[in-house]
C-alpha cells in the first residue's frame, strides 16, 4: 500500500473576511473531491482570513501513480485564479 500525502499553503486573493476564506476554500476542496479521489480538508491556519493550509491524501498500489494523483491535484489548485500556492510538501508513505 502506497500513501501519497500533500500539505499545500495557499494565499487567498479577494479575501475579506473569515466568510470570504471558507467560501472560497469550501468550494475548491469540493471540486477536487468531486473530479479526484482524494481525501482533503482544510488542516491549518483556520482564523487567518488571508491564507490556508489544505492537505490531501490518496492510496493506491504504485509510486509513480500516487504521486501523479497529487501533481494533478496541485496544478488544479494552481489553476484556480482565486488563490496562489505559496508552498506544498509531498510525501510519499
Amino acid at each position: 500500500m502506497i500513501i501519497g500525502a500533500c500539505r499545500v499553503k495557499l494565499l487567498i486573493y479577494e479575501s475579506n473576511s473569515l466568510k470570504d476564506k471558507r467560501h472560497t476554500i469550501k468550494s475548491i476542496i469540493g471540486r477536487i473531491q468531486s473530479r479526484f479521489n482524494v481525501s482533503i480538508a482544510e488542516i491549518d491556519l483556520n482564523d487567518s482570513w488571508r491564507s490556508s493550509i489544505i492537505g490531501f491524501v490518496c492510496v493506491t498500489n504504485d509510486t509513480n501513480l500516487a504521486n501523479q494523483i497529487l501533481s494533478n491535484v496541485i496544478k488544479f489548485i494552481d489553476e484556480d485564479g482565486r488563490v496562489e500556492i505559496l508552498e506544498y510538501q509531498i510525501e510519499i508513505l
